[in-house]
């Protein structure tokens, strides 16, 4: 009757501990899904939801471990866990992207995704307070600083990254470009130039810039500004987020 009872309560504790690490990675999920991220609700819950059972099984072992022949056997009851947050690695690299702007996203979800292991080792660990204490800190560190920051932090904080492309005919355009730029209140963080070979063997000039500006000048008014130059033949732009 005893051995039922524990057995009774120890399934319990594994379920429980399987559940809230589930609920748990379903938050920080939850806040990809709605940036359109590439790990979203489904591989935060496989991640947090496995690395909690091998943490369990990881501790378990340790304990359930037992001498043999006169041979004293003994485990480290983290092993497991530790081969979780190495091996999980290789998840978060897939998610980091190298844009052709040399720009660098998925490094946020790549960090969420290491998180999701994190969050399931420590429950499985038995650290539900600490576990839920980290996911709350987090998500205030991703949707609420941000914005704060962007309204009353430094000015460098506040700017935001565009990045535009132009075609110029005449070399002599461009150092007009950049002067008219800089006097908009924009700054110039680096200028690409590169020659565009025409059918008719005429050489045009693509420029590729990369700005950073306050959030009171607007993208479409920066495009339309940039657009009605005389000089100007062309104009791509991207607001890099």
């Amino acid at each position: 009757m005893g051995e039922i009872i524990i057995n009774s309560f120890v399934h319990t504790e594994i379920l429980m501990k399987l559940g809230l690490a589930a609920f748990l990675s379903l938050i920080i999920g939850l806040e990809r899904e709605l940036k359109k991220k590439p790990v979203g609700l489904k591989t935060s819950l496989v991640i947090a939801t496995f690395s909690c059972l091998l943490t369990y099984i990881s501790i378990e072992s340790a304990y359930m471990a037992e001498s043999r022949d006169g041979v004293n056997i003994t485990m480290d009851p983290l092993r497991l866990a530790a081969q979780i947050v190495s091996g999980i690695g290789f998840l978060g690299a897939g998610v980091i992207l190298r844009k052709g702007n040399d720009s660098i996203t998925g490094l946020t979800t790549a960090a969420m995704i290491w998180g999701a292991g994190a969050i399931g080792i420590a429950v499985g660990a038995g650290f539900y307070v600490e576990a839920t204490i980290c996911v709350l800190i987090v998500l205030v560190g991703i949707e609420a600083l941000p914005p704060l920051l962007s309204k009353i932090g430094p000015k460098r904080l506040r700017m935001k990254e565009v990045y535009m492309k132009v075609l110029i005919s005449e070399t002599g355009s461009i150092e007009h470009l950049v002067s008219f730029i800089k006097s908009e209140g924009i700054v110039v963080e680096s200028l690409r130039i590169k020659d565009v070979p025409l059918s008719d063997h005429r050489l045009k000039h693509e420029v590729e810039l990369r700005l950073s500006t306050l959030p009171k000048h607007n993208s479409f008014t920066i495009y339309d500004s940039i657009h009605s130059l005389s000089y100007i033949d062309r104009v791509e732009l991207e607001i890099l987020t």
